[in-house]
Formats: structure tokens, C-alpha cells, sequence
């Protein structure tokens, strides 16, 4: 049985990508990594680093042009700043509709994308990482459990029940999400989730304050972040 991982190079692909390579074997498991015009590659680097840790495949995609007519803050033909505060303050501003850097339905593309890849590389799963923070007060909307029911059902059938889905995080928190990859020994050190592109993670965009407090919940720091 094969397994492909969406993969962007943070915390959540990086800990999925861990438990594909346990589960299946690192020869068994494809990383798919997908460049949608974001501000900078810090991402797509990072997902190389840990693929080669791994010694997975790597697949990377360019899926930029489908969100040239979008204004989201992370992607570069924007003129949004990134916003510096946390996803709670973020959403009492848009009123409980999603946060300046959600990227129109990105999950459920790179999904459908991925789903076309696995066919073709014969792998009958795809992990990703998707987590109970993201989803919350409709952050993400497409990290959701049940954005991630249907996009199940869809692909199951769309590819004649070749391939399903699984978000092994989609009911828990970014904290949990550490836990089990410092259990898994996962090399946070090459990962990278800060919304910024600078030398060293702006520790202040939301997914920056996410990712230190789940690191400080499990009494460690993140490695990036000294």
C-alpha cells in the first residue's frame, strides 16, 4: 500500500509525513508539495529539507495561476498585509468569516490535484493535515471535519473507490499535533510555518503564535524560535 502526503514543510504535513513513513514505509509514501503563489518559497524549501530526511519522493506543483484573482493576504500579488495578531482577534474582526490569510478553498484543490496524482502514482491514501485550530470559530473552513467527510466521499467515488482520504489531526489541537511529533522524533528544526519570508519566523503572524504555544504546551520550545 502506497500513501501520498500533502506536504507544505511545516508542523502539521511534516508530523503527517512522519507517520506515512512508520505506517507504509518511507518507499511507499509520495510528499506532494504545492506552490499557490504565496509571498515567498521559505515553505517550499523547508518541505524539500524534511522530504530528504525522509527519503521520500517529492512532487512539487505549481498551482499559482487558479488564484490570480484573489487578494489574500499570504499570496504575493497582494496587497493585504499579513495580519500580526492571533486567529481569535482576527475573527472578531471579520465576524466569524475567514481570516484574511485563508486561501480561497485550498484544501479541497490541492486535494482534487492530489487525488490525481495518487491514481497515477498508485497510492490509495492521501494524509493531510488538517487540525481542530485551524477549523475553529470557521478560521479555515476547509480544515474542518466536515469539509474533510466530503471531500472523502467525493474522492472515493470520483476515483472509482481507488483512493481515500485520511486527516489524522482533523479532531485535534496543534498541541497534540507536537506531542505526537516530538514522539515520533519529527525534525521541527528544518520545518517552516511562519506566514512571513524573513531569516528567522516572525513569531507574531497567527500560525507563528499557534506554533510557539503548542510547542510551550508540551514544556519545549519551538527550535526556530530561540
Amino acid at each position: 500500500m502506497k500513501a501520498l502526503v500533502l506536504f507544505s514543510g511545516g508542523v502539521d504535513s511534516s508530523t503527517c509525513l512522519a507517520m506515512a513513513v512508520k505506517k507504509y514505509g518511507a518507499e511507499n509514501v509520495v510528499a506532494l508539495s504545492v506552490f499557490y503563489g504565496q509571498k515567498h518559497d521559505k515553505e517550499i524549501s523547508a518541505a524539500d529539507a524534511v522530504a530528504k530526511f525522509y527519503n521520500t519522493e517529492h512532487i512539487k506543483l505549481d498551482l499559482s495561476i487558479i488564484f490570480n484573482f484573489s487578494n489574500c493576504s499570504l499570496l504575493s500579488r497582494s496587497d493585504e498585509a499579513i495580519p500580526h495578531e492571533s486567529y481569535a482577534d482576527q475573527l472578531g474582526k471579520t465576524g466569524g468569516a475567514p481570516v484574511s490569510t485563508y486561501v480561497p478553498f485550498r484544501n479541497g484543490l490541492f486535494i482534487s490535484a492530489a487525488a490525481s496524482v495518487a491514481i497515477s502514482k498508485d497510492c490509495s491514501v492521501i494524509l493531510y493535515g488538517a487540525h481542530a485550530d485551524d477549523s475553529a470559530g470557521n478560521a479555515y473552513p476547509d480544515c474542518s471535519a466536515e469539509f474533510n467527510e466530503a471531500m472523502n466521499r467525493a474522492v472515493w467515488l470520483g476515483s472509482g473507490k481507488q483512493v481515500k482520504i485520511e486527516a489524522p489531526f482533523v479532531g485535534m489541537t496543534k498541541a497534540q499535533v507536537v506531542k505526537t511529533g516530538l514522539e515520533l522524533g519529527v525534525p521541527y528544526e528544518l520545518t517552516w510555518s511562519c506566514y512571513e519570508g524573513g531569516d528567522k519566523p516572525c513569531g507574531v503572524c497567527g500560525t507563528c503564535r499557534d506554533r510557539i504555544a503548542a510547542f510551550e504546551a508540551n514544556g519545549t520550545h519551538d527550535p526556530l524560535i530561540r
